[in-house]
């Protein structure tokens, strides 16, 4: 064999490794406690609203919270979970951060948003569809969870039965149902603040930790 083939030889063995795709090390901080600390302290705030607590009936002092804890915050930790190889918390972080940006969005009055709507009822029903929108992308992740721990399935399952239940309220008119969906928005929103406790609390630094109820996975070779 000449030179120039072993050359191509040794060249074409080199093009048919597998390539290794392993996260590079990184001193990036785990934000996951950031990330659901903002979405559990949003969906609190306006899960409230919905169960129009305190008598309130308007919920645009969410807004606030919408474009800068739920939104931003969110969103960056979305992004800082990128290149910790978190595929599945980036994912999540970055698209609710997105969602509770485009919410403030809506309520914002200089947007448009509302004021591009002839009637009421179309504007409901447009929401409806935001919402139930979101609830596909949420039970999308619920299936991404089924494998990770019993947390999380419990956070997004009932992040599922909330959206759910405020798509079918907004649809309908009907009151009781949103008050239902913020309800549960309440319940999703402690679960989220459980295991944002759970990320911030280290082993080695803490008192205690808080188990998230971690599912056996099957080795993979």
């Amino acid at each position: 064999m000449s030179d120039v083939e072993k050359a191509r030889t040794s060249q074409n063995s080199h093009y048919d490794k597998p390539a290794n795709f392993a996260p590079r090390p990184t001193k990036i901080a785990n934000p996951g406690a950031l990330g659901l600390f903002s979405f559990a302290s949003t969906t609190f705030l306006l899960s409230m609203y919905n169960v129009n607590a305190r008598d309130i009936h308007t919920p645009n002092v969410v807004v606030g919270m919408a474009c800068f804890s739920g939104g931003l915050a969110q969103f960056l930790a979305g992004m800082w979970e990128f290149p910790r190889g978190n595929t599945f918390g980036a994912t999540a972080f970055t698209s609710y951060g997105a969602f509770w940006m485009s919410y403030a969005t809506i309520l914002i009055p200089g947007s448009g948003v509302v004021s591009a709507y002839t009637s009421t009822e179309e504007f409901s029903q447009a929401i409806g569809l935001y919402l139930i929108t979101w609830f596909i992308l949420t039970f999308m992740f619920l299936l991404g969870a089924l494998r990770r721990n019993i947390a999380f399935m419990a956070l997004l399952f009932f992040l599922c039965i909330t959206f759910l239940l405020l798509a079918i309220g907004a649809w309908s008119g009907t009151a009781s149902l949103n008050k239902a969906g913020g309800g549960f928005g309440i319940l999703t929103a402690w679960i989220a603040y459980y295991c944002a406790l759970s990320d911030l609390l280290v082993k080695g630094e803490s008192w205690f930790t808080l188990p998230l109820g971690t599912i056996k996975q099957e080795r993979v070779d």
